[in-house]
């Protein structure tokens, strides 16, 4: 099987959209089969697939246990980490997992097609909550998810995606600037909480 075809869905392997384990990438031939070329060096052995309802306990303890490592988490966002089911309405949850073994490795949250929420734009694809156990971090985790979101969004006949993170997540801003995200701070979003003044960054990545 390609290195492309890496999504799972209901248990079966599927290739993305293109054919032949390459995704239909705008741009020239030439350009499309560079970036196949550059996903299969760093694309890590690892299986993306839907969440079964069976872990969803076990996914959300992985991503607070991602966010914590990293930053104080209040008790409020604790429960939204904590809770992959609560958004279950809105989003899709995904997993990376170690094909060898079946752990859990990383996950992240992907609008539904359709899904009205605030934070959607017309012609992206929304995802949050990314999320890489500390033990598997520099495996290339949240780059496959990321091309996850890019794959979708190509099915999807949408031109880039788009996430926000908090602006105290400084360690995810370095993450997403490597990926080729840029922040787009018209789009920032400000939180007033009493005397408590939080801003939220937004960034996009055009569908490569």
């Amino acid at each position: 099987m390609s290195s492309e075809a890496v999504v799972e869905q209901g248990g079966a392997a599927r290739e993305p959209a293109g054919g032949c384990g390459v995704p239909a990438v705008p741009g020239s031939a030439p350009a499309r089969q560079r970036i196949a070329e550059a996903r299969a060096r760093t694309r890590p052995a690892v299986g993306i697939r839907r969440a079964r309802e069976h872990e969803y306990r076990a996914i959300g303890e992985l991503t607070y246990a991602a966010y914590a490592h990293d930053y104080p988490v209040s008790a409020e966002y604790a429960l939204t980490l904590r809770h992959p089911e609560s958004r279950l309405d809105l989003f899709e949850v995904w997993v990376a997992e170690d094909p060898a073994t079946g752990a859990l490795l990383g996950t992240t949250s992907i609008l539904r097609p359709g899904a009205e929420y605030e934070r959607r734009v017309e012609g992206e694809l929304y995802f949050r909550l990314l999320a890489v156990s500390p033990d598997a971090r520099r495996r290339g985790i949240g780059a496959a998810l990321t091309n996850l979101a890019d794959d979708l969004a190509r099915e999807r006949a949408l031109t880039a995606v788009s996430l926000n993170s908090a602006q105290h997540m400084t360690v995810a801003h370095s993450l997403y600037h490597a990926l080729g995200f840029t922040r787009v701070p018209e789009r920032d979003v400000h939180i007033l909480d009493g005397d408590d003044h939080r801003v939220v960054y937004t960034f996009v990545r055009p569908v490569r």
